[in-house]
């Protein structure tokens, strides 16, 4: 059993092969048979294949959907947080987040929508350039909010595959909760006229041939992690003033030493990729780099706070830090 191995001590220096990863009987598997309960409900004639691959997502023109290896088992979803990344459905309900947006994906394909006039129409051509370093604009009344980041905005693809998670989502009231916004809401209007139609219809697609399937990973997890990009460090000193005055106020006494501001930084890092990600659609990976400058420069700084004011100091970095997240993502730079 892959929990088993991973009791040694070696297993991520193993090829990834070899770890036995599985959806079966790991903790993926309840939210993956709730996810089939959905699927039985929705009386689609597509059923998707899962497997377990290094990333969310489906292949195009493919009806298989790839989930993250490194959540299957706890030992590695911890190490995947420890190396500073995004669990992307750490809970059962993220889970069925992302797997619900993974199906819209699937159904385009399957039923080749993306060909269809009014799907133009309404989410733009597929054709369109998919860029991974997006701008979105928060709050935008255009767009439907289900993963984190705006994700909507990122491509017409992205935008169908959103709107369909949302309209399949049990028990949200969709119609009440865009009735105010109208674009979005016709979205939804022809997700749910859609899916009526092609309920009465076989897939035009049904290759499902896997990318990366865990089974035929040869690296190992340590190369895994050691191959990932990491993001350009280049951050301006005007920052050092901003961050003098946050724990200036909030100094100790001259007779206590007080705590490192960089050690609060620090313990903030894995909640600020996520929830600066969410509202602002600041990449995870650009706020780790921001965070572990921050901590960096107070140390150089020698900045320090007393212990009971923790809570102040806690809100004011999350907003110094998303105030600059949002500078990032409207004008590609932290500081005007």
């Amino acid at each position: 059993m892959a929990s088993e191995l991973f009791r040694e001590h070696n297993w991520s220096s193993r090829p990834i092969r070899d770890l036995g990863l599985k959806i079966e009987g790991t903790r993926l598997e309840p939210a993956v048979a709730e996810f089939q309960r959905e699927l039985d409900a929705l009386g689609l004639r597509v059923r998707p294949r899962l497997y377990l691959s290094t990333e969310w997502g489906v292949v195009t023109g493919t009806i298989a959907i790839a989930i993250p290896f490194y959540l299957a088992e706890e030992p590695l979803a911890d190490l995947h947080a420890q190396k500073g990344q995004m669990l992307e459905g750490e809970s059962r309900r993220e889970l069925l987040r992302y797997l619900r947006h993974e199906f819209g994906h699937v159904v385009n394909y399957a039923y080749k929508l993306y060909d269809d006039g009014d799907w133009v129409r309404l989410f733009g051509p597929i054709t369109q350039p998919y860029l991974e370093d997006y701008r979105p604009s928060p709050f935008s009344r255009r767009y439907v909010r289900h993963l984190p980041g705006w994700y909507a905005q990122k491509h017409p693809d992205e935008d169908w595959a959103e709107t369909f998670a949302v309209w399949m989502t049990p028990g949200l009231d969709w119609r009440e909760e865009y009735s105010d916004q109208p674009q979005a809401l016709a979205k939804l209007e022809y997700c749910d006229r859609t899916m009526s139609e092609l309920r009465e219809r076989d897939p035009l697609v049904v290759e499902a041939t896997a990318d990366e399937d865990v089974g035929e990973l040869v690296y190992s997890v340590e190369e895994y992690y050691g191959h990932m990009a990491q993001p350009e460090g280049e951050f301006p000193h005007g920052l050092d003033g901003a961050l003098r005055s946050i724990f200036e106020e909030l100094a100790p006494d001259a007779d206590h030493a007080g705590r490192p501001a960089s050690a609060l930084i620090h313990s903030l890092e894995r909640e600020l990729m996520a929830y600066v990600f969410r509202w602002t659609g600041h990449f995870p990976e650009r706020t780790r780099a921001l965070v572990r400058h921050l901590a960096a420069r107070a140390d150089e700084l020698g900045l320090a706070f007393e212990p009971a004011r923790e809570h102040q100091a806690s809100l004011a970095l999350t907003t110094f830090i998303a105030a600059l997240a949002m500078n990032h993502v409207h004008q590609g730079s932290y500081l005007p």
